[in-house]
């Protein structure tokens, strides 16, 4: 396998292209907004900065890679030709249903289809398609060219061979793959997501305030971020997004979101990228000062 192709440039995508691409694989780098690429693009080419200064790469090292990138504004045109498609688009089961009709319309019969879904299910992705035995998860973790863990899903009617090559794929990037099956959330959500959750009714219910919480499980339970920091770097909307879809594929009260959460996110409040969650982004990305609202 030497080409794959990534649908979505923003944050996931953009860090899942750049490390195929850095590892040798052609990538074709597909979103329709020609911003987003450009941004995509321009993200990649700083982190490889980043790392050329801390001597990670050479200057030649860079250049390949970047080379190895190919933009498309079609998906038509983007995976014609591949051999794996990893869709990274905005986690929204109608989307990728969509994105999934169009792949398997456009892809070669024996291309194999990947989706880095945090939290919806692989087999209903799998079932808009004439390949379910083809359709896997492979969920990166946010920083893609940092974090080491690829979560791979098997749907319902997986192959036992497509797994298998998705594993060693992941390997290739110097990534370690951990095979899971296909329940709501699958296991770095089920697990996180409700702790997340839990911190957020912990300060809804004034147990203790942001930086108290996040202290607390930073110095007590040696985690290297506090779950209200790590929301705000998920984005508060995507925590709603997958405790709604655990919530209603469990129907299990225990991950119904709190309503500080729902509000927050109706307010816009959506974490960094929004410049405020539980903690204010507008001078710093580090949550150093605790938003208005919580500020005692």
């Amino acid at each position: 396998m030497t080409t794959i192709a990534v649908i979505g440039a923003g944050t996931m995508g953009n860090g899942i292209a750049h490390v195929f691409a850095q590892n040798g694989f052609k990538v074709h780098l597909i979103d329709i907004s020609k911003e987003v690429l450009e941004k995509g693009t321009s993200t990649i080419s700083k982190n490889l900065d980043r790392m050329l200064v801390k001597n990670v790469i050479t200057e030649d090292d860079k250049t390949k890679t970047l080379e190895n990138i190919t933009c498309y504004t079609s998906i038509k045109e983007g995976v014609s030709k591949v051999e794996l498609v990893i869709e990274a688009a905005t986690e929204n089961v109608e989307l990728k249903l969509s994105i999934f009709k169009e792949l398997d319309t456009h892809s070669k019969e024996n291309t194999i289809l990947a989706t880095n879904t945090s939290s919806i299910s692989i087999t209903q992705i799998a079932s808009v398609t004439k390949r379910p035995d083809k359709v896997i998860g492979m969920h990166f973790m946010n920083p893609v060219p940092i974090m080491k863990l690829v979560e791979i899903i098997r749907g319902y009617s997986t192959s036992d061979g497509v797994t298998k090559t998705v594993m060693e794929i992941s390997e290739k990037l110097g990534k370690i793959p951990t095979e899971v099956n296909d329940y709501p959330g699958f296991v770095a959500n089920r697990i996180l997501m409700p702790m997340i959750n839990e911190a957020i009714e912990t300060l809804y219910n004034n147990v203790a305030g942001v930086s108290e919480i996040d202290t607390v499980m930073k110095l007590g339970m040696a985690h290297p971020m506090g779950p209200l920091q790590l929301a705000d770097f998920i984005g508060l909307d995507v925590c709603l997004s997958i405790l709604n879809v655990m919530y209603n594929g469990f129907k299990n009260p225990k991950y119904a979101p709190c309503p500080l959460l729902v509000n927050m996110v109706m307010a816009g409040k959506t974490g960094v990228k929004s410049g405020e969650g539980f903690y204010d982004y507008s001078e710093s990305r580090r949550a150093e000062k605790v938003a208005a609202q919580f500020a005692q």
